[in-house]
């Protein structure tokens, strides 16, 4: 007997599609994700993955807003409570970092940015933007340049972060706490 797949609605298979682009992402590269690669990830047809997003190039780009959104909203929130408790700087370093280098953020805006997918950032950028317009300034502090410094530096650490620490003969982790320091200096705290 046949093995028939299920009907999906638009959104059901958006939300597959989009899930195993983004572990086909952290798997194996920005490189990998391909409608074919995608489509053989949830069992369905190129024809079918191509359907609901129309090209590569649209489903990255509706990737990085889908992964965005999350760790906007993570980072926000945790934005939220260190103010709240007046905690370290440091959890929000290593959450921002966490994002880049382990979720995957790094390598898909760095795969972007080299292969002339600019239209692709423009959600990582209004996510970034929206996200400090919705924190505001807290106490002084200079919010603008602290995420400029924060975002630049966990998408470098995300790319070549621990080659830089090997080649340095440093932990890994030296580049959160050197930045975690230059932050409280920053936020006046």
């Amino acid at each position: 007997m046949p093995h028939t797949r299920s009907r999906l609605s638009t959104e059901e298979m958006r939300r597959l599609a989009l899930e195993a682009a983004r572990s086909i992402l952290i798997d194996e590269g920005p490189q990998a994700v391909t409608l074919m690669a995608v489509a053989k990830r949830i069992s369905r047809t190129h024809a079918n993955v191509l359907h609901h997003f129309g090209s590569a190039g649209e489903l990255r780009r509706a990737m990085a807003e889908m992964m965005v959104g999350r760790v906007a909203a993570e980072i926000g929130a945790e934005v939220v409570r260190v103010r709240q408790i007046e905690g370290d700087l440091r959890e929000i370093v290593d959450i921002t970092f966490d994002a880049f280098e382990k979720q995957g953020m790094a390598a898909l805006m760095s795969w972007m940015i080299l292969s002339g997918e600019h239209e692709g950032l423009a959600p990582v950028l209004d996510a970034v933007h929206n996200l400090v317009e919705e924190l505001g300034e807290y106490r002084g502090a200079p919010l603008r340049q602290i995420t400029q410094i924060l975002v630049l530096t966990a998408l470098g650490e995300g790319m070549i972060g621990g080659q830089i620490a090997e080649a340095l003969e440093v932990p890994r982790e030296t580049a959160r706490a050197t930045l975690a320091h230059q932050l409280r200096i920053m936020r006046g705290w």
